[in-house]
């Protein structure tokens, strides 16, 4: 794939940072019209953009209109939502941190990744997969110190900036919120 250049970028696209959203600056045989939104939401969530007969990801798209360059490095969504394209949601991260940036596995049955029931002893097991390798963090009788175990583990390897979306951290939050506690 070639590389759109900058200024091909600004001839043929605005972007507006707040909404995130593309609208076309040209139109052309192909029905499209001068003002259209441009792009396609595809299957994964992602929003496509073709711009000179090549295919883009609108998030990545954003960030070279706004910074002016291709990112080495990935660009995530803070949010976790694909198709949430405003500036102020994007980020450049290692592909590393954005693999952590996930919610829950679908097969997650205890509402937050990386604590599960071990089913011979009832007990709750916190644990972290650090380069492909499982990291065990202890087991537990109760759901919230496994959960603080995991949310302690994240932080001691460097994750909080990593992972907005930890549901370790989310659980904590709303456990403390709820309870009245702020922390002031």
């Amino acid at each position: 794939m070639k590389k759109l250049s900058y200024n091909n970028l600004h001839l043929n696209l605005n972007y507006d940072p707040l909404t995130g959203i593309f609208t076309r600056k040209k139109a052309n045989t192909n029905c499209v019209d001068l003002g259209d939104i441009a792009g396609t939401k595809k299957t994964d969530g992602y929003i496509e953009i073709w711009v000179e007969n090549e295919r883009y990801l609108a998030h990545i798209l954003a960030w070279f209109y706004v910074h002016g360059y291709w990112s080495e490095n990935m660009i995530d969504h803070i949010d976790g939502v694909k198709h949430h394209n405003w500036i102020g949601n994007l980020r450049e991260v290692s592909n590393q941190c954005n693999q952590r940036n996930r919610g829950n596995p679908k097969n997650n049955s205890s509402g937050v990744k990386g604590v599960s029931r071990n089913a011979s002893n009832g007990n709750w097991m916190s644990y972290l997969y650090i380069k492909g390798k499982i990291k065990r963090l202890g087991s537990y009788k109760e759901f919230d110190n496994a959960v603080c175990a995991r949310l302690a583990g994240e932080q001691c390897v460097g994750w909080e900036g990593c992972d907005s979306n930890s549901p370790a951290f989310l659980y904590v939050k709303e456990k403390i919120c709820s309870s009245g506690r702020t922390g002031e």
